[in-house]
């Protein structure tokens, strides 16, 4: 990685000497130069943009890191690979095959989840359909798949919390 950030500066100190070599031309009013100028500035924004996520370890210009976010928009209650797992049923090929007790679990997990809630919740984060397919398939409204989505992700919260099946790895 520090040898990525090097090569990094590197680029971005020939950019810059570039740049200030074209300053003459373009300053003339040498169209091709200003051209090739424009060019190299956005060369070296990019290579700047760059450099700084690979310093910090973050998206440039984000306000706040994934680790400073609130709790609830950082938590999964499920790993979507083993949900996905989970509907489909299917051992041959998954990318992640579940263990009897898996499969356990999160079927204790969904037990307390009304008909509806585990349709939409089996198709949000099972087949990874969006809110509006939802509502089309089950012929209701987006607003409706998003409440029985909150309702059971409480609800699933809340079993993770209070079920010791849930609480042992």
């Amino acid at each position: 990685m520090h040898d990525l950030l090097r090569e990094y500066k590197e680029t971005w100190k020939g950019l810059n000497a570039a740049y200030e070599a074209l300053r003459a031309s373009a300053e003339v009013g040498n169209e091709e130069a200003m051209a090739e100028r424009q060019l190299i500035g956005e060369m070296r924004g990019e290579v700047e943009w760059i450099i700084e996520w690979l310093e910090t370890g973050r998206r440039p210009g984000n306000r706040r890191g994934i680790e400073r976010r609130a709790a609830y928009e950082r938590e999964k209650l499920m790993d979507p690979v083993r949900m996905q797992a989970f509907v489909a049923r299917s051992t041959a090929g998954s990318p992640c095959n579940l263990t009897e007790w898996q499969r356990f679990q999160l079927e204790e997990a969904m037990c307390t989840l009304s008909t509806r809630e585990r349709e939409c919740y089996e198709l949000h984060y099972g087949m990874c359909f969006s809110l509006g397919e939802i509502a089309n398939l089950l012929q209701i409204k987006k607003g409706s798949v998003q409440s029985y989505l909150k309702s059971a992700d409480a609800k699933i919260k809340e079993m993770k919390l209070n079920s010791l099946f849930l609480s042992a790895g």
